[in-house]
């Protein structure tokens, strides 16, 4: 999987399955077209709308017994995607 990377299951997402709508973590040079086809070629449903994001990296800093240690959270992309009524994507198939 080229463009995907891999699906976001948080509660936040979870919730937008209800109203047909899944998110995913995606390449962060990928467009709007490449993930729709992807999305169809994948999971075999038919997408609506793509709508994407870049989250950006926060920093972190953690105290240890060495002093402290900063450091950042890489930033990546995310899509949210629409499908048609009546189709449903099953993240947990496979298991």
């Amino acid at each position: 999987m080229g463009v995907l990377i891999k699906p976001l299951v948080t509660e936040k997402a979870s919730a937008l399955n209800e109203h047909g709508k899944y998110g995913f973590v995606v390449d962060k040079k990928a467009n709007k077209v490449q993930i729709k086809k992807e999305v169809e070629k994948v999971y075999g449903v038919t997408v609506e709308s793509v709508r994407t994001m870049i989250q950006p990296g926060k920093s972190k800093s953690r105290y240890t017994k060495s002093g402290v240690i900063d450091g950042n959270t890489p930033s990546y992309k995310k899509a949210i995607v629409q499908v048609a009524e009546g189709d449903i994507i099953d993240f947990y198939s496979g298991i």
